[in-house]
C-alpha cells in the first residue's frame, strides 16, 4: 500500500456561490511509435485517465480545491492521489468549466454544481503505489481513444484546448529552436508538489532518444 494518503472530507473545501471549486489536469506523455524512412523516430502523445469509483467510465484526475493550497497545488495533489503521477504542470489553466456531478456519491454541493480548473501535466514519474489505487485504475490512451471515452462535453472541450496548447507550444519551439531553455512562465516544475474533430492520434518526429520541456525541437503533427 502507498505510504501517502488521500485527503478526505469537505471541511477545507472552497466554494464560489453554490459551486464547489475543483482542480484537475490532463496528464500526458510522449511514447515512441515508429521509425520512418529517414531514420527519425516518431513519438505519439498519450493522455492518462482514471476509473470512477462504482461507475463504468473514465475521467481525468480532479477533485476539490481546498483553502490551504493554490489551484495548481490542488491539481498536482489530485493527480498524485487519483492517478499516482507527478510531473510538470503548466501554470496557465487549459480553461474553466462548469458542470454538474452525475453521481449522488460525488455531489459537488447541494445543487451538484462544480466549477473546474483544468491544467496540462507532462508526466515525469509514475508511482507503483498511490493513495486511491484500490478504488481507481489508470489507463494511458491515445487522443482518439480519449475522445471516445470522454462521456461529458466539458471533458471533450478540455481535450480540444489541450491539443491547441500543444500545437501552440510547437510553434513557439519552432521559432526558438536554436535557443536553449524554456521560459519559466510557460511551465512550473511541480513534480514534488502534492471544437475540432478528434484526430486519430497526435505525433511528432524525433531523432533524439529522450525529450524534456527544455529540449523539444521536433515537429508535432496529427496523424492522418
Amino acid at each position: 500500500m502507498s505510504c501517502l494518503s488521500a485527503r478526505t472530507g469537505r471541511q477545507r473545501q472552497r466554494y464560489e456561490g453554490n459551486l464547489r471549486l475543483v482542480s484537475g489536469c490532463i496528464p500526458y506523455r510522449w511514447i515512441k511509435d515508429s521509425t520512418d524512412q529517414t531514420g527519425e523516430t516518431e513519438e505519439m502523445i498519450e493522455v492518462l485517465m482514471v476509473s470512477s469509483p462504482k461507475r463504468d467510465d473514465l475521467v481525468f484526475p480532479k477533485g476539490g480545491w481546498e483553502d490551504d493550497e493554490t489551484v495548481t497545488e490542488a491539481a498536482c495533489r489530485e493527480a498524485l492521489e487519483e492517478a499516482g503521477v507527478k510531473g510538470l504542470l503548466r501554470e496557465v489553466p487549459l480553461g474553466i468549466w462548469e458542470f454538474r456531478s452525475k453521481s449522488n456519491l460525488d455531489l459537488c454541493c447541494t445543487e451538484g454544481g462544480c466549477k473546474g480548473y483544468m491544467f496540462a501535466m507532462e508526466v515525469t514519474e509514475e508511482l507503483h503505489t498511490w493513495p486511491e489505487q484500490n478504488n481507481r485504475s489508470r489507463q494511458w490512451l491515445n487522443i482518439k481513444q480519449a475522445f471516445s471515452l470522454s462521456r461529458y462535453e466539458w471533458m471533450c472541450s478540455a481535450l480540444e484546448e489541450f491539443l491547441r496548447v500543444i500545437e501552440e507550444e510547437r510553434k513557439l519551439e519552432k521559432q526558438d529552436e536554436d535557443s536553449i531553455g524554456c521560459p519559466s512562465s510557460l511551465v512550473a516544475d511541480v513534480s514534488e508538489s502534492q471544437t475540432m474533430a478528434p484526430p486519430k492520434c497526435y505525433k511528432r518526429s524525433s531523432t533524439m532518444p529522450h525529450h524534456s520541456m527544455n529540449s523539444k525541437k521536433n515537429i508535432l503533427s496529427c496523424a492522418s
